[in-house]
């Protein structure tokens, strides 16, 4: 059975996913097998496995670096939310339904075997398991329900590591508070905490370490240094609140606008574009930042029918006709490929009471939303419009709805020579407008260049922007600063390595 090493949290965005992630790309570099676990992810950003199912991305990032293909066993329950209340719930991957937080709670404990099963499965076949709890594990008022952080670490035997975020403060308050509440035995299992995101001088934080383990028993293991310019890929509506706003036009990148739905999905499709120095991207939530833009995306979505309610309310839908009648350029990605169309239709309630919407019109189009969920990777060519080069994209599909053609003659088809039902996706006539369902297609090098060149009109001729090779350089760093600044073995030698 494999050894299990354990990240908690004292609070969310506290550096859990982080510090998984670290360690597995340490452990990777030191030859020993590893794969990421959470028991249950609560996010709008999912992904994908070679075998067609859907599960977290925080988890496909840790995969990443382990050097592993992501599976379903690495997140086995996977919550997004479609209200303030309610989720979808997805279970090895597949969707389940959709419940309130009340029913989903109710729930819980009856998906514990699918938990258990997929942890087992994945221990037999490597030699460490580095779990991610979720949250605190001490919210008193979830605690009895719990499956993802202190049962989970009970199950797997695991070592556990807290991890608390200085930057937000109270740090002091959060580790001795989160120990106080815990069990004994819950404390016996904790090997020791890293203070994360520190800014300063480490050393000025010597007599508060010395305070932190005469009030626990355990030692602060590590300080993290506040490291603004590291790539990881983020996970939630946390990091997503990190996102940049428009600052106006960079007249020496292209100025991407990314419209903020309340719902939006796989915003991560748009991290490629934000790494590449050729683009300056921002997420707008007002009309007003329309016109400011060399290009507007609009993004998946996991409510369509209230985002582009969203839009209309705004006036951000108005806005986009006027930026389209002024000569702009638009992309729509799954959800927003949808919106893009005369329709969605709704005759299942798939998405609350159902019925049917107009929406922007620009592509002739109709979308449907049915019972069942698309969940493939896909491998398809495609050329933007006004291209010439055909670009070999991949991606994968996570949606409810299909699309059918209102119009074909009023469509450019973006696979050469493919039938309607193995398109990329469709174009206006002009060009100046398209949509596809294809999650992760800007992770492709040459279809970003494709991009930059539909939105400018002119030849790239930059130096070519490898992004696994920035992921890959990002991973390493992560995990430089980390072997630097706690103390890895001591780790290691308490979950027995």
């Amino acid at each position: 059975m494999a050894k299990a090493l354990m990240f908690l949290g004292t609070s969310s965005d506290s550096g859990k996913s982080i510090m998984a992630a670290a360690f597995c790309r340490i452990f990777r570099r030191n030859s020993v097998s590893v794969a990421p676990f959470k028991a249950q992810n609560m996010a709008l950003n999912s992904g994908v496995t070679p075998d067609g199912r859907e599960m977290g991305r925080a988890q496909i990032v840790q995969a990443e670096a382990a050097g592993i293909e992501p599976h379903v066993d690495m997140n086995p329950i996977l919550l997004k939310p479609t209200s303030e209340k309610g989720s979808q719930v997805v279970v090895h991957g597949r969707v389940e339904g959709d419940l309130e937080a009340a029913a989903y709670y109710a729930r819980k404990k009856s998906l514990w075997p699918a938990v258990t099963k997929s942890y087992d499965r994945l221990a037999a076949g490597y030699g460490v398991i580095v779990l991610e709890g979720a949250g605190s594990p001490v919210e008193m008022n979830l605690k009895d329900n719990d499956i993802v952080n202190l049962a989970m670490a009970q199950y797997a035997d695991a070592g556990c590591v807290l991890v608390a975020d200085i930057d937000r403060g109270g740090v002091f308050a959060s580790i001795i508070g989160t120990m106080e509440l815990l069990t004994p035995g819950e404390q016996d299992r904790m090997i020791g905490f890293i203070i994360n995101k520190f800014r300063g001088d480490p050393g000025l934080m010597r007599d508060g370490c010395e305070f932190i383990r005469e009030k626990t028993g355990k030692p602060v293991l590590g300080i993290v240094p506040m490291v603004r310019d590291l790539y990881i890929p983020g996970e939630d509506s946390v990091a997503l609140d990190n996102k940049k706003p428009l600052s106006g036009r960079n007249s020496q990148r292209c100025t991407v606008g990314i419209i903020r739905l309340p719902h939006i999905a796989n915003y991560t499709d748009f991290d490629p574009l934000e790494c590449d120095p050729r683009f300056a991207v921002a997420y707008i939530e007002s009309s007003d930042d329309i016109a400011g833009c060399d290009v507007i995306i609009i993004p998946g979505s996991k409510n369509v029918f209230f985002d582009y309610g969203f839009l209309r309310e705004r006036g951000i839908a108005d806005q986009l006709h006027a930026y389209y009648n002024s000569g702009g350029c638009i992309a729509g990605i799954c959800g927003g490929y949808q919106m893009l169309g005369e329709a969605i239709l709704d005759p299942h309630g798939v998405e609350g009471s159902g019925g049917s919407m107009d929406c922007l019109g620009l592509l002739a189009i109709r979308s449907e939303m049915e019972i069942d969920k698309v969940t493939e990777r896909v491998q398809r060519a495609c050329v933007l419009p006004e291209q010439e080069k055909t670009v070999d994209a991949s991606g994968y599909e996570i949606h409810m709805g299909r699309t059918s053609f209102a119009d074909e003659a009023r469509l450019q088809f973006l696979t050469p020579g493919a039938g309607l039902e193995n398109q990329f996706g469709v174009a206006s006539p002009d060009g100046r407008v398209w949509g596809t369902y294809l999650h992760g297609l800007f992770d492709n090098d040459l279809l970003r260049d494709a991009f930059l060149q539909w939105v400018t009109g002119k030849s790239v001729t930059q130096e070519p922007f490898s992004y696994v090779a920035f992921k890959e350089h990002n991973y390493n760093r992560l995990a430089d600063i980390v072997e630097k600044n706690v103390d890895v073995g001591y780790i290691c030698k308490h979950i027995g390595l």
